[in-house]
């Protein structure tokens, strides 16, 4: 089933390990507190790789579940809650699993919480409160991840997503909860100046690169050449392929590298097969574009 063509239900929620006094609780403002599955807080967790490097910032953190889970994995972990009495819980199951030097919980309206310091950002939240912090997250440090259960970023679909079967689970979708991963990428969008080294030569190439969150398209010349290309992004990483047609000595070119800010370094396979050769390749911006506007199913 695809997920994103499902009636999206539910109510926001906050990713917890410890049990709360009842199953769910009005919470403060427009926001229902339902705690998260232990399965599910584990499966988060894993597509995330939250390890001991990493600050992970829980937006709606209830209970500390997620917060806990994650500092027990050697994490420094941040909630932020509007709810006194699940913060309070929360410190006391922070005490209980020993785990206080590292986790930590604010009370904080989340839309105004300071995220530059995450590696990690995790939501139980409805699609529209997704949507309204998604330029707050795509402005973070490219490679950042972002996890979320049951509810979507609208239209930057995931890089990764898992279908747990939670028989216990009554919200969203009964039975069923949905986690997605997502990797921040860079801002490629623009028209770089690339040059490919190979075999003591050094051959100018000109990208255009459109973007819509971490899918590419765009152009590629040399010269009298010019070939379409689609790629995309992984946090920092990106990768592209031309076809034969259009490109350069009419070979395929598969293209991969890193974005550090304003230039990419990387390598190039051209042509296919065991005739294929390897050759490195640079590039720097020259003019910076504008991220394609996004057409989300889900208004805000």
């Amino acid at each position: 089933m695809n997920v994103f063509k499902k009636l999206w239900l539910g109510v926001a929620a906050s990713a917890v390990l410890f049990s709360a006094p009842a199953s769910s609780q009005q919470g403060v403002g427009d926001v229902v507190y339902v705690p998260t599955p232990e399965i599910v807080v584990e499966e988060m967790l894993r597509m995330a790789k939250v390890g001991p490097n990493d600050y992970l910032i829980d937006l709606g953190s209830g209970d500390g579940r997620f917060v806990i889970s994650a500092a027990a994995k050697g994490a420094r972990a941040f909630g932020v809650d509007l709810d006194t009495y699940l913060l309070r819980v929360a410190r006391k199951n922070a005490e209980a699993a020993k785990v206080s030097d590292r986790a930590t919980f604010i009370e904080q309206n989340l839309f105004e919480t300071d995220l530059s310091k995450a590696s990690v950002v995790s939501t139980y939240l409805l699609p529209q409160m997704n949507l309204k912090l998604r330029p707050k997250i795509l402005a973070l440090k490219p490679g950042t991840r972002v996890v979320a259960h049951d509810y979507h970023m609208g239209a930057w679909y995931p890089d990764d997503q898992r279908d747990i079967v939670v028989p216990e689970k009554k919200v969203g979708t009964p039975g069923v909860s949905y986690v997605y991963l997502w990797y921040v990428p860079a801002r490629v969008a623009g028209k770089w100046q690339s040059q490919v080294s190979a075999a003591g030569k050094t051959t100018p190439y000109e990208l255009a690169f459109d973007q819509s969150f971490q899918i590419l398209e765009g152009t590629l010349r040399s010269g009298a050449d010019s070939a379409p290309i689609r790629g995309r992004l992984n946090g920092e990483n990106i990768s592209f392929i031309t076809q034969p047609k259009g490109s350069p000595g009419g070979q395929r070119h598969e293209f991969k590298g890193k974005v550090n800010g304003d230039s990419i370094d990387g390598t190039v396979r051209i042509g296919e097969g065991t005739a294929a050769r390897e050759a490195k390749w640079t590039a720097k911006i020259a003019t910076r574009g504008e991220l394609k506007k996004a057409s989300d199913d889900i208004q805000e």
